[in-house]
């Protein structure tokens, strides 16, 4: 748990409405064993005071560019030098675009532009604002200069709208931030991750498809990255933003994701099967928007292409992990399509249960593999994304020193 001991954190808050959760993030650095220093912009201290995070992190708060007694022996630069990371969360668009612009009209952006040490932002706004081409090529900026974007989450905001936008929540901001200083896992280590739905169409106007939204698979891609590893998301239909240091390909069919995949596959140590894909498509599509015009109508539906178990089938293999979403005999189930498609790890999960899994937040997962299993109990898809990786990495490094 103490992944942060003896490391010099400053947390840098914004002027947004998550800044509520900035104690919480501070208190839960310290318990990792961090020192933490705090600065804040003036908008912040619009929305929680001072001597809040004075009290959460033990040190004097430091507000002002040009506060005679810090500057005497040019404070901005001490801090600069001081931390081992700066973590500015919230960020808001506004700091986002004065970062990525080099100003310095502040104590925070002067001390993030003085800085040597990594910088990590976790940027929290109104989903539109995050959405808005200013701020994606300003995010882009930030990350071509070696800045870590850590989120946003998707859901509900304080605005009453719903996308992405929302600040981490703390425990995984902390977790995110520890993993910085530590050994990179998977470095050097290709992964193919598919994620999302597919759309199969009916005629030019209408499709099948199913209730995944993405969120477990893009939870899962985002995590091998976080772990070192070199990660190509293959996604269906999602509304998500694209995880940091990961190559998103998106497509819509069952067909168009088993050649995103052929693509993708070669060379590959791993393979994530998350995505939720249809397993029949319309035998034929219609050229024109179908007409109602008789009480029943049938629908011939043909299989697609099983991805999953063509890729258990290449040689070389990559170490393959599959996805059952079930309704009944959970266990039983997934253990029949891991011996049927000869995988190497599944990872089960009850959408039955209200709360979990699709058009969720939250998930839980029975991981099975062929000489045991584990439980992953209800927590936020990206908490339960990491710890899944972790015994991905278990079963995978383990199987290369057996097989080495």
């Amino acid at each position: 748990m103490n992944t942060l001991a003896q490391k010099k954190l400053l947390v840098g808050v914004t002027g947004g409405i998550a800044a509520y959760k900035s104690p919480d993030l501070v208190r839960r650095l310290r318990e990792r064993g961090a020192e933490v220093r705090v600065v804040m912009t003036a908008a912040a201290r619009e929305f929680i005071t001072p001597l809040t995070l004075q009290a959460v992190s033990g040190q004097p708060v430091r507000t002002d560019l040009f506060d005679p007694a810090a500057e005497a022996a040019m404070g901005h630069i001490e801090l600069a030098r001081w931390a081992d990371a700066i973590v500015v969360a919230p960020a808001t668009a506004d700091f986002i675009a004065r970062l990525a612009h080099g100003r310095a009209d502040d104590l925070l952006s002067t001390v993030c532009l003085a800085t040597r040490t990594r910088l990590l932002v976790a940027p929290a706004m109104n989903q539109q604002m995050w959405a808005a081409a200013a701020t994606q090529a300003n995010v882009e900026v930030l990350r071509q200069r070696g800045v870590r974007v850590l989120g946003p989450d998707t859901g509900a905001q304080a605005c009453g709208e719903v996308g992405p936008g929302r600040l981490p929540a703390p425990d995984e901001l902390a977790a995110a931030i520890a993993a910085q200083f530590t050994a990179p896992r998977f470095a050097g280590v290709r992964v193919v991750v598919t994620a999302g739905p597919t759309r199969e169409p009916v005629d030019p106007v209408r499709y099948i498809t199913n209730r995944s939204s993405g969120k477990m698979g893009y939870a899962v891609a985002e995590a091998f990255a976080g772990a070192g590893a070199e990660v190509t998301l293959v996604s269906g239909p999602a509304q998500l933003p694209a995880p940091a240091g990961v190559a998103l390909v998106k497509v819509e069919t069952a067909e168009e994701m088993a050649a995103a995949v052929r693509a993708a596959i070669d060379g590959a140590q791993v393979f994530v099967g998350a995505a939720a894909v249809a397993d029949y498509r319309p035998a034929e599509v219609a050229g024109q928007k179908i007409k109602k015009t008789a009480e029943t109508m049938t629908l011939a539906l043909t299989r697609t292409p099983d991805i999953l178990a063509s890729v258990a089938m290449r040689t070389p293999r990559p170490f393959v992990v599959g996805f059952a979403a079930e309704t009944e005999r959970i266990v039983e189930n997934a253990r029949t399509k891991l011996e049927r498609k000869n995988l190497d790890m599944i990872a089960a999960n009850d959408v039955s249960l209200p709360g979990l899994g699709f058009d969720s937040e939250e998930n839980a997962l029975r991981v099975i593999w062929k000489t045991g299993e584990a439980n992953l109990p209800a927590a936020r898809k990206h908490e339960l994304a990491r710890g899944l990786v972790e015994l991905i990495g278990d079963r995978y490094f383990e199987n290369r020193v057996e097989n080495s």
